[in-house]
């Protein structure tokens, strides 16, 4: 039996093929998982990367292929009642709900000059109040097995200023600081609750100077791949991981320790 070997594990923000989502998907399914992804292509759209022709059926799809369990639901985390239907609805299909990778994320650019309600809003419902609501009906269901983990999504603002993603780094910052307070609320009923930070990952947005930038500020002079990211989400879902809570983890390559690489 691998390590999360027939763990049902619902995985949100899953739909583009390059992205962190689709990854902590493939890395799941390798071990053993079964799988409830959710994805929103639609807002992907909206963005400078676009959506992928397949979006998350297409990831669906491929992981069926090579014989792991897997299903998937469009769902816009937007709505408030979207996290109660999603969680429901993953229950039917595969059972009790062993772990919860809420990925989902939306990026907004907004300065203090161009912000607007409306984006606030938004980016709160999606990024915060839907982690938030997730990790409340995992635990409704949770009947205190082992296995519980929860893992939340944050940024880099905590590092530093990112004055031009304000709704962004807003609604990131609240799920950051959410962390340990569902830890403590969640702790007696053996679920561990932590975020990962991804720092630079390489999920096709960056081209050209900024890339260049990024790799020479990072010791490893390489950006942070989602796969990276994925082996450390699910080491943290493991057994292995049990004695890890209310803790944010940065897998960034040195990104945040603010000093520059050397050259060689």
């Amino acid at each position: 039996m691998t390590a999360l070997g027939g763990r049902t594990t619902v995985v949100t923000g899953v739909s583009r093929e390059a992205g962190i989502g689709a990854a902590v998907a493939r890395q799941f399914a390798n071990e053993g998982a079964r799988l409830f992804l959710t994805g929103w292509s639609p807002d992907d759209a909206h963005q400078p990367w676009g959506e992928d022709s397949g979006g998350g059926e297409g990831v669906r799809d491929r992981l069926r292929a090579e014989g792991a369990r897997v299903e998937y639901a469009a769902v816009d985390l937007a709505d408030p009642e979207a996290p109660g239907r999603l969680m429901a609805e993953a229950t039917a299909a595969l059972g009790h709900v062993d772990v919860l990778v809420a990925n989902n994320a939306r990026s907004s650019r907004q300065s203090l000059a161009e912000l607007t309600a409306a984006e606030l809003d938004l980016s709160f419902a999606v990024n915060a109040r839907a982690s938030l609501l997730l990790a409340r009906h995992l635990a409704d269901q949770h009947d205190g097995r082992v296995g519980g983990p929860i893992v939340l999504f944050t940024s880099g603002q905590y590092q530093g200023a990112m004055p031009d993603e304000l709704p962004y780094i807003a609604s990131k910052a609240v799920v950051q600081q959410l962390t340990a307070s569902l830890a403590v609320t969640l702790g007696p009923h053996a679920i561990t609750v932590n975020c990962v930070n991804p720092g630079p990952n390489d999920t096709g947005y960056a081209t050209g100077q900024l890339r260049r930038a990024v790799e020479e500020a990072i010791p490893g002079r390489r950006w942070g791949r989602p796969e990276d990211t994925a082996r450390l989400v699910a080491w943290l879902c493991s057994d292995e991981a049990g004695w890890v809570t209310a803790q944010t983890i940065a897998s960034d390559g040195g990104w945040s320790s603010g000093q520059p690489a050397p050259r060689r």
